[in-house]
Order: structure tokens, then sequence, then C-alpha cells
């Protein structure tokens, strides 16, 4: 058996399993999209450079994160921007108070997009289900204790500037 025969035989062993996908509806924003489409964009470019490389760990890791983006991609649904204030919903930005007087602020966005170091938060994580459908004023349970809605904007745009 030739040695490229048997190469070719050990690159089709290495297939890592795919990540866990949300069973979550895939709500985003418009930017969430692009942010995924440039996701799927920059692991197909690895993908290549591993292949080019003969790199197949790489190109492995690098087929992973394609099937994944592209089932995120797939499924995502845009949830048109809106104007509406008066209640805690996806893609607004909420302002809360706790017990302890702390105050915190969050955009409710996709999972995919959420990075609370960033102040966006995830539309099923508790902190978002906590405040949505609430309007300002209204005192909501989080994380076992009471906080306060002082104020919820709606964004212009999904760059995160408020209206």
């Amino acid at each position: 058996m030739s040695r490229a025969f048997v190469k070719e035989l050990e690159r089709e062993t290495i297939d890592l399993s795919d990540r866990p996908v949300s069973p979550h509806p895939n709500f985003v924003t418009k930017a969430g999209r692009l942010a995924i489409e440039a996701a799927l964009h920059r692991f197909e470019a690895a993908h290549k450079a591993a292949v080019a490389k003969d790199d197949e760990r790489a190109a492995a890791a690098a087929r992973r994160e394609m099937r994944y983006w592209s089932s995120r991609l797939a499924s995502a649904q845009v949830v048109k921007a809106s104007v509406d204030y008066s209640r805690a919903h996806f893609g607004a930005s909420v302002t809360v108070r706790r017990d302890d007087g702390r105050e915190q602020t969050f955009r409710i966005v996709g999972e995919d997009e959420a990075n609370p170091s960033r102040g966006t938060v995830s539309h099923v994580a508790p902190l978002a289900r906590a405040v949505i459908g609430h309007a300002a004023g209204e005192i909501v349970e989080i994380a076992g204790q009471e906080a306060v809605i002082l104020k919820i904007r709606a964004l212009r745009d999904d760059a995160g500037d408020p209206r």
C-alpha cells in the first residue's frame, strides 16, 4: 500500500464532534447575523489554510466550527429593532438597580452575540428573562433579589446607539 493512500485514510479519521447547538430559537440582531457570517467566513479561510499546510487537526477543528456557524446562520432569525421603549424586549438596553444599590445596564441580544463583560446578555439568560415584558419602574426578581427597572432604551441601530 502506498504512503499516499495511508495518509488519505488518516485524514478521514479526524472528525471532532459537533459543538452543542441551543434548543432555543436563534434570535439575532442585524449585527449578530453579520457576526455569524463573519465567523463562518473566518473558519472557511482557516480550513483552507489548514488544508494547504496539510494540518489535519487544524482542518478538523475548522470543519467543526464551520458546521456550527453554518447551522447558526441557517437558523438565525433577525429580530427587527423596535422603537418601543415602554417594555423591555429583545434588542433593548435595560438599566436596573439592585437591592444593594448597584446599577447595571445591559442589552438583550442573541445567544451567540452575548458577552456580559461587554454589556450584552442573551435573551434566554435569567437576567434578560427577568426583565423582558416589564416596564420601567416595575420591580423584578433577579437571582433571588428584587431589582427595579430604571430605564429601557430602544436602540437606533445594532451598533448600540441609544434613541
